[in-house]
């Protein structure tokens, strides 16, 4: 509860920055996320960890209805305001993906989070969760940035991203995904990865940093590097980090799921 509460607070903070963010917005990006999800036309879908509803717009352009569910009580108000266009296609609630509300909003056709497992403390029970709420023949889908599979630059890219923000928990492996998925009984688990570019100062800055932003620079630069996290300083003194995104499907087999 404690670890909910400061991340509630910390992406109220940083709600207005999040939602101009050239990673958090790219509406290319988004519709390969939808596109590699391939939910079922008209889906209803769970969105968990919602945001400011960048995804759930997204989805609800593309003909799905949504719920969206998040900690943070400013990206709620952003979500709706975003998405009230689409009526009632479009419901958000400032409740933990946990809540007893949503066994009554279920059984859904889909459940999707994105850039939220390496905020979460438990992962495997943030998905299990959303598996439990979703019908037989169900899809569950997730997309993160990954880490390396080598344990020493894996511990370096963690170090890096708690020094920027101190509601991270740690990076999955794209291995590590998949396990998770399997350990579900997920069936037809799919793996893409793609890579994406975050510009240093603009990801630091709407961070909860720990420590100063010429020391995580410094460290940045003076350190291995990793697979999914590498700096690269540019001529004009700026840094851009190249990460890969891993996205993940599933489909809840047809004796798990919820009943409709």
């Amino acid at each position: 509860m404690n670890h909910d509460h400061e991340l509630a607070r910390a992406f109220d903070g940083q709600a207005a920055q999040f939602e101009r963010s050239p990673v958090q917005t790219d509406p290319a990006a988004i519709g390969r996320l939808i596109g590699s999800a391939n939910f079922p036309a008209g889906a209803y879908v769970l969105d968990a960890g919602c945001g400011p509803g960048l995804v759930a717009r997204g989805l609800l352009d593309a003909g799905f209805s949504v719920v969206g569910v998040d900690l943070s009580r400013e990206m709620i108000e952003r979500a709706r305001a975003r998405c009230a266009p689409y009526g009632e296609r479009a419901k958000f609630f400032q409740v933990s993906v946990f809540d007893p509300c949503l066994d009554v909003l279920a059984p859904f056709d889909a459940a999707t989070s994105r850039y939220v497992l390496h905020h979460t403390v438990k992962p495997r029970d943030f998905l299990a969760r959303q598996a439990q709420l979703l019908r037989p023949g169900g899809v569950l889908f997730a997309c993160d940035h990954i880490t390396d599979t080598n344990g020493s630059r894996a511990a370096f890219h963690q170090s890096i991203e708690v020094a920027r923000d101190k509601t991270h928990t740690k990076n999955p492996t794209s291995g590590q995904l998949v396990d998770l998925f399997a350990s579900l009984g997920l069936s037809e688990i799919g793996l893409k990865e793609e890579s994406f570019v975050l510009d240093f100062d603009e990801w630091f800055d709407r961070g909860v940093p720990t420590q100063s932003k010429e020391d995580v620079r410094h460290r940045l630069l003076s350190g291995p590097g990793a697979r999914g996290f590498e700096a690269f300083p540019q001529p004009d003194g700026k840094i851009v980090i190249a990460c890969i995104r891993a996205f993940v499907r599933g489909v809840i087999p047809s004796e798990f799921g919820k009943g409709r």
